[in-house]
């Protein structure tokens, strides 16, 4: 009896521990040569600037329409080579009362040759050629940042100089590699974490570095693997050597925190694609900035969210 009772825990183990293995979820991206894939990316942001007593409200909600198309697969040299191109772009701000819209599909209206408006023109239709070490899921390399800032500096010759500084080629590297990263590559079973670091260096605007931390949750009722995400942001101003750019002011100090980060990503194992992704993060603190030499002191709040979606139509074309 003694046996039998045994041989059937042993059994029941067995079982459980085949379960448990088949549990397990390949959470890679799928990049097949040629494919072409849509993101819509929607990133609302509050935010609000005490200054001398004063409060100053500003409210964003830009959304980009991106294409990425698969140009070349390495499997020796584990890389992947992609074109990103931004397809169109809305653009809705509100500082303090005053008003920004920009809607590219409607470029070409009435009031479309203001210089912002030109501005937003040159940046909807930037391309970029991308390396992605999918190994690591690491951008390496990035073509087309030379012929994006001419652009970008053609539309406002003023702004150059600042963008040559916030927008540098590392900068454009670092704002790609997250889409992919948030994906670990290989088997995960449910419970399991990893952590990854996105350091994003904007010159005389500072610099940011994000700590992200992934939990593997399992499927949901639809059988995408879902993915929370919790993340720590730290912000350091701008060294001296990084000032200048035409920016009215220079931060000269700051002590920003980021607060309550949390995610959730889906991933689609038929499509091998990150199918949606929720980011909200607050920030909260103080900068000392000079205008003038003379100091002043901003207290900041801000809370951003950020959503993507991604499809095999392109989203900017009416179904």
């Amino acid at each position: 009896m003694f046996q039998s009772r045994t041989v059937l825990s042993l059994l029941v183990v067995a079982v459980a521990a085949l379960t448990a293995r088949s549990q397990d979820a390949d959470l890679t991206w799928k990049f097949k040569k040629d494919a072409t894939f849509y993101q819509e990316m929607t990133t609302v942001t509050d935010q609000t600037m005490k200054v001398q007593g004063t409060d100053v409200v500003q409210k964003q909600n830009q959304t980009f329409y991106f294409a990425w198309t698969v140009k070349d697969t390495d499997d020796k040299k584990k890389e992947v080579t992609l074109e990103q191109k931004i397809i169109g772009l809305k653009m809705s701000i509100d500082i303090g009362g005053s008003k920004i819209n920009y809607d590219s599909s409607t470029k070409g209206d009435a009031g479309a040759t203001n210089p912002l408006d030109k501005f937003f023109q040159a940046l909807n239709e930037a391309k970029f050629s991308i390396t992605l070490n999918t190994e690591k899921m690491t951008v390496t390399g990035i073509t087309g940042h030379d012929e994006f800032i001419k652009k970008l500096g053609d539309a406002n010759p003023s702004m150059k100089g600042l963008l040559d500084k916030i927008l540098s080629k590392q900068a454009l590297q670092d704002m790609a590699e997250p889409m992919f990263a948030a994906l670990p590559g290989g088997k995960k079973k449910k419970g399991d974490t990893w952590n990854r670091t996105s350091k994003l260096d904007m010159g005389p605007i500072g610099s940011y570095e994000t700590t992200y931390t992934y939990t593997y949750d399992g499927q949901d009722k639809d059988k995408n693997e879902k993915i929370t995400v919790k993340t720590k942001l730290e912000y350091k101003a701008p060294d001296e050597k990084a000032v200048g750019g035409g920016l009215p002011f220079r931060i000269k100090s700051a002590d920003l925190k980021g607060q309550d980060g949390t995610g959730e990503i889906i991933y689609d194992p038929k499509a091998g694609t990150l199918k949606s992704s929720t980011l909200s993060q607050s920030l909260k603190g103080s900068l000392t900035i000079e205008i003038g030499q003379q100091s002043t002191t901003v207290e900041l709040t801000q809370t951003q969210k950020t959503t993507i979606a991604t499809t095999d139509k392109d989203p900017t074309k009416k179904q």
